[in-house]
């Protein structure tokens, strides 16, 4: 077995570790990856001889350099892995639920805000999960996988715009901004623990940030809807819940095109 490091200095967000990661997914003699994204490091343990890793790594043109070589053993900390897999689950779970409170609800208030919340939901459940794929491993189905979540979070996001749309220029009725608000304010709490959970496990895998940074955007979306329900309220128009809707569909089609690009 051998250890190779590799500096990488264009390797400085969760993008660029999935690149990587399914990059070297078709090399078999590779047993594990390690990310050190903070120092834009790369550490291989892997079989036989490394120039086909470095040649690979080398073809993303992230401006990476062979650091050392050397005769290891396999280090992986399966406690900390562990850990990740149980913390990624809850808030997994926490989503999904919220997906289906949201849609449900969001379907009988007639609010598309709550509707577009719910599949940004759905989105962020699929991260997690593709997120759980990759803890400690590298996995030989995981291109595919983030491919096909991406053409359905895309799918989604069209046939919600096209919703909206159809919703701007028809008769619709006003939605009821109470349960706008209460569900949101539920949906908020629930993001909100699921990011207290993630920040307080101090993680540095990039999977780990990327995360966050899903969890992070949710909370702002959810103010965002709460704030439309209280425009609601005040305006007795549908306008300001098809706006909210409309940002939420935009920012869960951005988040497919960036799967699908991982996904090359």
């Amino acid at each position: 077995m051998f250890k190779t490091i590799f500096h990488i200095s264009k390797m400085d967000c969760p993008s660029e570790e999935n690149i990587i990661r399914m990059k070297l997914d078709s090399i078999s003699n590779i047993r594990n990856l390690q990310f050190d994204i903070p120092n834009r490091q790369l550490t291989v343990y892997h079989e036989g001889k490394v120039e086909s890793i470095d040649q690979a790594v080398s073809e993303l043109n992230f401006n990476s350099t062979l650091v050392s070589t050397e005769e290891s053993e396999l280090q992986i900390n399966t406690s900390d892995h562990k850990k990740e897999k149980q913390l990624l689950w809850t808030v997994l779970l926490i989503n999904f639920s919220l997906f289906g409170l949201e849609m449900v609800t969001g379907l009988i208030s007639n609010s598309m805000g709550l509707v577009a919340d719910s599949l940004d939901m759905l989105a962020d459940s699929i991260v997690y999960g593709l997120s759980l794929y990759a803890v400690g491993h590298i996995a030989s189905k995981k291109k595919r996988v983030a491919k096909i979540s991406g053409y359905f979070q895309l799918l989604l996001a069209l046939f919600g715009l096209a919703e909206v749309l159809r919703r701007f220029l028809g008769y619709e009725d006003v939605p009821v901004f109470q349960t706008m608000i209460i569900i949101s304010i539920l949906a908020l709490i629930g993001n909100a623990a699921s990011l207290y959970l993630l920040q307080k496990s101090k993680s540095e895998e990039a999977h780990m940030k990327a995360s966050m940074i899903f969890t992070s955007n949710d909370v702002i979306v959810n103010i965002g809807v709460i704030i439309a329900g209280i425009a609601v309220y005040f305006t007795k128009s549908k306008y300001p819940d098809l706006v909210v809707g409309s940002i939420v569909f935009l920012l869960v089609a951005n988040g497919a095109f960036r799967i699908l690009k991982l996904a090359k």
